[in-house]
């Protein structure tokens, strides 16, 4: 190896150049993993929507046992998972990271005696995306195919884990979904029930947005944030409302771009590439107006 190569070597070695995105593990602090996270997903799946994920053959007579048998896997991978989001933001404390343990099995214990209404939930956030698609021809196509509700399902169980206080683990599987789908949901938003995106990519929904029940969306939609208020050292301040509020019975169309702590009032209509920074009155309509050329 030439010295050019081994002085880059050596720069990149030097972690405390760049601490910020360099990450020194302690002993005995597990990381999270996103493949471990994939698999707890992927676990959850197949417990809230068993026969189309998971063990394909399984039936109301081994449905006890399919459910027994991946609750106990997902009871066993999420508490691991938890331990090492609570460890992250722990700040490194072996001590304390010690004592967390049986912090993490209570809290995958609570959000597994979540798992029955987040499925209820779920539930009606399918039968929106069959009832607002004419081309869907069966709840299993929306369940299968629809990539709304893989990042629906993402954020509902994100949004349980985030309100048990769990750190980082419920932004990655958030993200996972963001990824695999084009539509980025912050865990923190609140989404009531028969939510549904039609085709869904680059929709994004910020991490204070208020959604209200049986909203539909289409692609491209943003429910963003104006500008961040400045503290007195010149930070972002965190942790205050910063992304609209939706009513219920609302669609916004493609292309919609709804910014700061306004209101839209319920059974409003936002029409396709429209730009909205004032509060909307319930049954409002809102559109492009039409250029008349000679």
């Amino acid at each position: 190896m030439n010295k050019s190569t081994l002085d880059t070597i050596k720069k990149l070695a030097d972690v405390e150049s760049f601490a910020d995105v360099c990450h020194q593990r302690n002993e005995n602090n597990p990381m999270p993993s996103i493949e471990v996270l994939e698999e707890i997903v992927q676990t959850i799946r197949a417990i809230l929507f068993p026969g189309y994920f998971g063990d394909a053959a399984v039936n109301s007579k081994t449905m006890l046992y399919h459910i027994g048998v991946n609750i106990d896997k997902l009871q066993v991978l999420l508490t691991l998972q938890i331990k090492a989001g609570l460890c992250f933001d722990s700040g490194q404390k072996d001590t304390l990271c010690n004592e967390i343990d049986k912090t993490a099995r209570e809290k995958a214990t609570q959000f597994i005696d979540q798992l029955p209404s987040i499925r209820e939930r779920l539930h009606t956030d399918v039968v929106a995306a069959y009832n607002g698609d004419p081309a869907a021809k069966s709840f299993g196509e929306v369940i299968f195919c629809y990539p709304s509700i893989r990042a629906i399902s993402n954020y509902r169980i994100a949004n349980a884990l985030l309100h048990l206080g769990v750190p980082l683990i419920p932004r990655i599987i958030t993200e996972m979904a963001h990824s695999e789908t084009g539509i980025d949901i912050h865990p923190g938003a609140t989404i009531g029930e028969y939510f549904t995106i039609d085709h869904g990519t680059g929709v994004v929904i910020g991490e204070t947005a208020i959604i209200g029940s049986h909203v539909k969306m289409y692609q491209g939609v943003t429910l963003g944030a104006k500008s961040f208020p400045l503290d007195n050292n010149g930070n972002p301040i965190k942790g205050i409302q910063r992304h609209p509020r939706i009513g219920n019975n609302v669609i916004i169309y493609s292309n919609s771009t709804i910014l700061g702590t306004i209101h839209v009032g319920d059974g409003a209509v936002i029409g396709g590439n429209i730009w909205v920074d004032a509060d909307v009155p319930a049954g409002a309509r809102i559109v492009q107006h039409k250029k008349h050329t000679i």
